[in-house]
C-alpha cells in the first residue's frame, strides 16, 4: 500500500481530518485577512507531504508512518498528519534536522505574505513541500520556486508535490544565495529561521516586494525599496524554526542569560530582544534597555536593510536604539 494509494477508510478519516484542521485553523483567525487561502487548505492533502514523522518520546523520537502493518497505528498516522501542530520529519543522530510547520501558523504566515494574483513567490527552505503546495494550489507551478541546501529534502518535497498534483520548482542550493535565474521575485517567504537579511534576496525582487522570515524568535515583514534598501516591523506573532544552513549563515552565539534576574530568564519577549541583539548589544544592557522601555512588544521592533549591512532597532529606525545585525 502506497502512501498516495490510501484504503478507503483512510482516505474517509484523511478527509475528516483535514476538515476538522481547517476549521481549527479558521477559529484562530489566521486567514482573516485573506479567507481565499482557506480554499487551498481544504484541497491540499497534508498527508501526502509527511509520509512519516517523528514523535517525542522518553530518550528520542518514535517514527509514526503510513505504511505501518497495524492498522490502528495508521489511522494515528493520518490524525497526526492532520493535528494543527508542528511534525518533526527529519532526525538525524538525535537532532531535529526538518520539520513541517504548524498549519495555524503557516495560514498566518502565507495571509502575511499579502500575496496577489500572478506573484512570482520564492520560498526558502522547502521543508516538506507543503508550504510549496499551498502556493502553488493558490498561484500556479509556474510561480513558485522553493530552494533548500539539503538534497535528501528537495528530492523528497519534489515526490511529495509530484503525489499531490504540483509541479513548482524545487532547488537544491543555499537560500542565502536566493535563485537569481528564477527572479524577479514578488514576495520571499522563508520557513527556517534568520541571523541576519541575506542582501542577494533584495536584489531579487521587484520593487514593493514584501519579504517574510522567521528572525530572532519573530517574524520579519520587510517593504522592498529597491536592489539596495528594504525596511519593517515585526509582526506579534512569536515563531521557532529549525536554523538556516548554509554557507552565508554566520554560527549565532548562544543566548548568554548568566548575570541575568532569574525571573526575567523565561521571559518570552527578553528571549526574543536577546536573541535579536546577539553580536550588537551586551545581554545586560539588553536587560537594561528591556526594563527601562516597559518589557516592549514584537511589534515596536524593526528591521532596515542598506547595501550589506542590517540592523534592528525600536521603536524608530532612526532613533537612539538600534543595533547591527550579523
Amino acid at each position: 500500500m502506497g502512501a498516495h494509494t490510501l484504503d478507503h477508510g483512510l482516505d474517509d478519516l484523511a478527509a475528516q481530518a483535514r476538515a476538522a484542521m481547517v476549521r481549527e485553523i479558521e477559529a484562530s483567525g489566521a486567514w482573516e485577512a485573506d479567507p481565499v487561502w482557506r480554499e487551498a487548505f481544504e484541497t491540499v492533502p497534508r498527508h501526502l507531504f509527511v509520509p512519516y514523522y517523528y514523535v517525542g518520546v522518553l530518550g528520542g523520537f518514535e517514527r509514526v508512518w503510513g505504511e505501518d502493518p497495524d492498522p490502528r497505528s495508521r489511522e494515528r498516522w493520518v490524525r497526526g498528519a492532520y493535528a494543527d501542530a508542528p511534525l518533526a520529519t527529519r532526525v538525524r543522530d538525535g537532532v531535529l534536522v526538518s520539520s513541517s510547520s504548524q498549519p495555524s501558523l503557516m495560514a498566518a504566515m502565507l495571509t502575511e505574505l499579502e500575496v496577489r494574483d500572478g506573484d512570482a513567490v520564492l520560498e526558502i527552505g522547502a521543508g516538506t513541500g507543503y508550504n510549496a503546495a499551498l502556493l502553488a494550489h493558490r498561484l500556479g507551478d509556474d510561480r513558485v520556486t522553493t530552494i533548500d541546501l539539503d538534497a535528501e529534502i528537495t528530492e523528497s518535497a519534489r515526490r511529495h508535490l509530484a503525489a499531490a498534483g504540483h509541479h513548482p520548482l524545487v532547488v537544491t542550493g543555499d537560500g542565502a544565495r536566493g535563485v537569481p535565474e528564477r527572479a524577479p521575485f514578488d514576495r520571499i517567504i522563508a520557513t527556517c529561521t534568520l541571523t541576519t537579511i541575506p542582501h542577494p534576496w533584495l536584489a531579487q525582487c521587484t520593487p514593493g516586494a514584501r519579504i517574510l522570515a522567521p528572525l530572532a524568535t519573530g517574524l520579519i515583514a520587510l517593504r522592498v525599496r529597491d536592489a539596495g534598501h528594504a525596511e519593517g516591523r515585526f509582526l506579534h506573532t512569536p515563531a521557532y524554526f529549525v536554523p538556516l544552513r548554509g554557507a552565508t549563515r554566520p554560527e549565532r552565539a548562544p543566548e548568554h542569560v548568566e548575570g541575568l534576574p532569574t525571573r526575567a530568564r523565561n521571559e518570552e519577549l527578553l528571549r526574543f530582544l536577546l536573541a535579536l541583539t546577539v553580536g550588537g548589544l551586551d545581554p545586560r544592557e539588553a536587560y537594561a534597555l528591556w526594563e527601562r522601555e516597559g518589557h516592549p512588544v514584537r511589534e515596536r521592533y524593526g528591521v532596515t536593510v542598506s547595501g550589506e549591512h542590517a540592523r534592528a532597532w525600536l521603536d524608530d529606525p532612526e532613533g537612539p536604539h538600534t543595533w547591527p545585525l550579523p
